[in-house]
């Protein structure tokens, strides 16, 4: 559509996979391409939106300050800003998570949805879409709960939900190793707070070490290498579980943004000597 539209040059604040995703699509359609990213995005992550073709670059600040480099570099560079919901087309593309759903649930939904919340614009999209299915009789009125999960370092959403607010005030000092929802002031705030409320749903936070937990359990057990955004919707329903504000006999989707792979994961120690005999009871593991 940027192409179409007759744009040459776009920009984006980014922690990571959605400038990857500009920095590919714009140079498969010979646009320029600008990214900017907190200085501690996980390090794949920069290079990859580099090796794709994107000018990019690290800045000493978090994804808000990367934001309003691109706003303000606007009337220098003649970019246009690809930020979340600063254009309309990548609601209209999330959207697509809530047609799938109600597809692959033959046109029925679950009882309650986890997203991992940053800016929001997946949970959004969702929302829309579910409203536009009902308009055209492909599904009814039923919705899920949508939960929006956060980190208990950046939760601005969670804030504002339990207190009631509309809109959500910037999160200071935000901190989590879960990059992709480290957004300390989201501009769709009351989107999402509305698609909370409106599904009888709520906001919630989890810790690091319980996002952590969650991501290595899953790796293990099940053979899934989430990123840590993914894992912390797993840690949340094991939270709620035991709050009680998600039951036993819902049924509950999670949503997981990208691949484990694109985080630093536990180093593994083991090694053999093979200039020794090896003792191959010893490698046994439970």
């Amino acid at each position: 559509m940027a192409k179409e539209l007759g744009l040459t040059k776009l920009a984006i604040p980014t922690n990571g996979n959605a400038g990857a995703a500009l920095a590919a699509y714009s140079s498969r359609a010979g646009l320029q391409s600008y990214a900017f990213c907190p200085e501690d995005t996980p390090e794949v992550n920069v290079r990859e939106i580099a090796m794709q073709g994107a000018a990019t670059f690290r800045v000493n600040g978090l994804i808000n300050d990367c934001g309003k480099i691109v706003r303000e570099g606007q009337p220098h560079m003649d970019w246009f800003d690809i930020s979340t919901l600063k254009e309309p087309y990548r609601i209209e593309g999330k959207k697509t998570m809530g047609l799938e759903l109600c597809e692959q649930y033959q046109w029925q939904l679950p009882d309650v949805i986890l997203y991992p919340t940053g800016g929001g614009t997946g949970l959004i999209g969702m929302w829309k879409a579910f409203a536009e299915l009902e308009a055209i009789g492909w599904i009814g009125s039923k919705r899920p709960r949508m939960i929006a999960v956060q980190a208990e370092g950046c939760a601005p959403i969670v804030k504002a939900f339990d207190a009631g607010d509309r809109h959500a005030a910037l999160w200071q000092n935000a901190s989590t190793r879960a990059a992709g929802i480290r957004v300390p002031v989201a501009i769709g705030d009351f989107l999402i707070l509305d698609a909370v409320r409106q599904s009888q749903g709520f906001a919630c936070s989890v810790s690091d070490e319980d996002i952590e937990l969650a991501q290595g359990e899953l790796a293990s057990r099940e053979g899934l290498l989430l990123c840590p955004e993914g894992a912390a919707t797993v840690a949340a329903l094991i939270q709620e579980i035991n709050t009680g504000r998600i039951g036993k006999d819902e049924s509950v989707l999670l949503f997981n943004c990208a691949t484990g792979l694109k985080y630093e994961m536990p180093e593994s120690q083991s090694h053999l000597d093979i200039t020794h005999p090896i003792d191959y009871t010893s490698l046994a593991h439970e």
